[in-house]
């Protein structure tokens, strides 16, 4: 069963790779969306795939690459079809 969830991570995840780490893992994991800085210091993406894929990414999510330092990742439902994953700009 596919699903569609809207996370923003929370904690030290601007300038460590992070972005770049969630796009190269949820593409390992062929899940789509996008993900993109927050002028706020959180990052902020759209997962969409298998349930268990999902998942998957979401529970990276929250450990992050190395040097970064998640304090919470928060989980929403959302909708949308996404062909691709995608780095989009901060907003």
């Amino acid at each position: 069963m596919n699903v569609v969830k809207h996370i923003v991570v929370h904690g030290r995840v601007q300038g460590v790779g992070y972005r770049y780490s969630l796009m190269a893992a949820a593409s390992r994991a062929n899940v789509t969306g996008w993900v993109r800085n927050r002028r706020g210091g959180t990052v902020e993406a759209m997962l969409a795939g298998p349930a268990d894929k999902v998942s998957k990414i979401i529970a990276w999510a929250g450990r992050g690459p190395p040097g970064s330092q998640v304090t919470g990742v928060k989980v929403q439902d959302a909708e949308g079809t996404f062909h691709s994953f995608e780095t989009r700009a901060t907003e």
